[in-house]
C-alpha cells in the first residue's frame, strides 16, 4: 500500500481550498485558526496517515504549494 506524505509552502497558499476538494480520502481543510503573513489562512491535514499520495491535491494547486512524497509501506 501506498502512503502520501505533504508538504506545504504557507507563505504561497492563498488559502483558496481548491485542493480540499479533490482530496479522496476527505483529509485538507481550512484552519481558520493558523494565516501565514500575508493574512490568508492556510491549509491543515486532518489525518497523515490517511493519505493516499495520490498528489491531486498538489495537481490542482495553482500556486505550487503542496509537495507530495509518496513511499511503499
Amino acid at each position: 500500500m501506498k502512503k502520501g506524505s505533504l508538504t506545504f509552502d504557507n507563505e504561497a497558499c492563498k488559502g483558496c481550498e481548491l485542493c480540499t476538494h479533490v482530496c479522496p480520502v476527505d483529509i485538507l481543510h481550512l484552519d481558520k485558526n493558523r494565516m501565514n503573513s500575508k493574512g490568508y489562512h492556510l491549509i491543515s491535514v486532518s489525518d497523515m496517515d490517511k493519505c493516499i499520495g495520490c498528489a491531486n491535491c498538489a495537481i490542482i494547486c495553482p500556486d505550487s504549494v503542496i509537495k507530495v512524497e509518496v513511499a511503499d509501506r
